[in-house]
């Protein structure tokens, strides 16, 4: 690694520690914003859609970074002490019934409403017709990604590490959540 992205590195372990909240919605954000743009691109966008990235940073910042944040501290406090493989599955099961329909639920309204400027009526109809599809999707990905991060990787770097992966997940989630009107545009 170099000089640079090591010292990188270091200033954000330091902000890491010092404001973990903060630190942590800081970088759902700019992963967000990233996700959307490499999104964009892959749609086809000729010209980067600035008020749909600032508006999906503004989802991961104010959203998806502190979501990430407390879920995985409630997460700890409920299965306080328990390591194993047991423990993984539960967090993993757990993680997969409540946190996943609810967030791809939210990030489809979200998109429908806000990014788009949808009415409620029509973006009840596309997360109606589209929901079960992503969902039954993201249950063939995300406990895979729910084990890894629960097994292997730090409390503190959690959501640092889900939040890296739903950038990849959040370009398939903008791609189907986008109305047709819009992917013809």
């Amino acid at each position: 690694m170099s000089d640079l992205a090591k010292d990188a590195w270091r200033k954000y372990l330091i902000q890491l520690q010092a404001y973990p909240l903060r630190t942590k919605a800081i970088t759902a954000g700019v992963l967000a914003g990233c996700s959307d743009a490499i999104a964009q691109k892959i749609s086809g966008v000729k010209q980067i859609q600035f008020r749909r990235l600032l508006l999906l940073m503004l989802y991961g910042l104010v959203y998806g970074g502190p979501f990430g944040h407390f879920f995985h501290k409630l997460m700890d406090a409920i299965f306080k002490g328990k390591k194993g493989n047991s423990t993984v599955a539960k967090k993993v099961l757990l993680e997969q019934l409540t946190s996943s329909p609810w967030n791809n639920f939210l990030f489809m309204a979200y998109y429908g409403l806000v990014v788009e400027g949808r009415p409620w009526k029509l973006v009840k109809q596309k997360v109606g017709k589209d929901f079960p599809a992503i969902q039954l999707t993201a249950w063939k990905f995300w406990p895979v990604v729910g084990w890894i991060n629960y097994q292997y990787v730090p409390l503190q770097f959690r959501v640092l590490f889900s939040s890296f992966v739903a950038s990849c997940w959040s370009i398939f989630l903008n791609l189907k959540a986008r109305s047709p009107a819009i992917k013809n545009a």
